[in-house]
């Protein structure tokens, strides 16, 4: 498996896992990390950190833009992710947008070329989520007029009248910065996340622009001692079903990679749908009966004998999962999955204090208070990072029909 640095150098837009998926994804090793994550983010948030981890805000924006100096030719470019293809992609002058793109992604490409042009990048690359162009809006919310802006799932509400508010207003752009790419081609450049990016750049008038590290605007995201206590209780009963749970049994979903797909592709189901893991024991009960129905579906399409064989044995090697480990233990797994997911709530709650930013959920009956996408929880020593996801109010938000989203005419 890839390790975080060498996935940034190879793959350059970074993927990141949840939390919780550590599990999954690593077994015995993953869990641990896990653990050590959520106990760091708690040292840091009671005033404890050693400064090993430090955690950045994940932005809603749309689209992921990348802006910087091409190093074959030292020429200004913005792009979109085929910055990094064989061929990398890049739009140096409107007439190049225009031919490679249309409608409103055109707009704001040709305004993210014009305005960031302005902010004296001398070399590198830098990416970041765009929130906003000429889509600005101004709401009235319980009262309070805002001026708002809407790039995807999550609208984000700033006070009309504030400074920032007055900042945003009169920006053509919004940007929050989060990743730098530096070296001397496009194909050898590597990757750093969690960085300060603003402070490289001149002062535009007409751009409005954050980076994404984690910042406790409101002076108040700092567990109490009780709410730390609360926490490491959490985190100790954790630890402790982790050492209870056998190792061949933790490493056996990594270890194969089908088993691994159809375990977080159930999951993942149960989430877009909201429900949450109250019961165990009959989460690992219905886990297997999807399995079965799952492959049997598979089988039937399938004209030939051989064709359906394969899905057959797919299907024997899959389940013999549950008949090869004890049912008890492989129900352990799924409440120490729910023990992380409870400490990290805590943590995430906390976090969301911070934003100087307001954040709502736009249905068709007005508007609802929500916490911001997540975070990013980054190790400088071991140069691993980790999603911070409320999951169950975030991605059930992210494809629900009831939640209007800011592409949605």
């Amino acid at each position: 498996m890839l390790n975080f640095k060498t996935y940034l150098k190879e793959e350059k837009n970074t993927h990141m896992e949840h939390i919780e998926d550590l599990i999954f994804n690593e077994g015995v090793t993953g869990t641990r990390k896990a653990i050590n994550f959520l106990q760091d983010l708690r040292d840091m948030l009671a005033g404890h950190s050693k400064n090993k981890i430090t955690a950045t805000v994940k932005w809603d924006g749309a689209p992921a833009v990348f802006a910087g100096i091409d190093p074959t030719d030292g020429k200004f470019f913005v792009a979109k992710k085929g910055v990094f293809n064989k061929n990398p992609k890049v739009y140096k002058t409107a007439a190049e947008v225009e031919a490679d793109t249309s409608g409103d992604l055109a707009i704001k490409l040709k305004i993210a070329l014009k305005e960031f042009s302005k902010l004296g990048i001398k070399s590198g690359v830098y990416q970041g989520d765009l929130m906003f162009t000429d889509d600005k809006k101004t709401e009235t919310i319980d009262g309070e007029k805002y001026i708002t802006f809407h790039p995807n799932t999550i609208m984000y509400a700033v006070p009309y009248d504030s400074t920032l508010g007055k900042k945003i207003r009169s920006s053509k752009i919004g940007i929050v910065w989060h990743t730098t790419y530096t070296g001397d081609s496009f194909e050898s450049m590597s990757a750093s996340f969690g960085k300060t990016i603003v402070d490289k750049f001149n002062d535009v008038s007409s751009i409005w622009m954050d980076d994404a590290n984690y910042k406790d605007y409101s002076g108040t995201a700092t567990f109490t001692a009780s709410e730390t206590a609360e926490v490491t209780k959490i985190l100790s009963r954790a630890g402790t079903l982790f050492n209870s749970i056998s190792a061949p049994t933790l490493n056996a979903i990594s270890a194969d990679e089908d088993l691994l797909m159809v375990v977080k592709t159930f999951g993942n189901s149960k989430i877009r749908k909201g429900e949450l893991i109250t019961n165990t024991k009959a989460h690992v009960q219905e886990l297997y009966h999807w399995i079965h129905d799952r492959y049997e579906k598979e089988i039937e399409k399938k004209k030939t004998s051989a064709g359906k064989k394969t899905q057959e044995d797919m299907r024997k090697k899959i389940l013999s999962f549950f008949a090869h480990h004890d049912q008890n233990q492989i129900v352990a797994i799924f409440d120490l999955v729910n023990l992380l997911v409870e400490a990290k709530a805590m943590i995430i709650n906390k976090m969301n204090s911070a934003g100087h930013v307001s954040t709502f959920l736009k249905t068709s009956n007005g508007f609802k208070a929500t916490g911001v996408e997540g975070f990013v929880a980054i190790d400088h020593l071991t140069g691993g990072a980790v999603k911070i996801v409320d999951r169950m109010e975030f991605s059930k938000a992210n494809f629900s029909a009831d939640i209007i989203k800011g592409w949605q005419r």
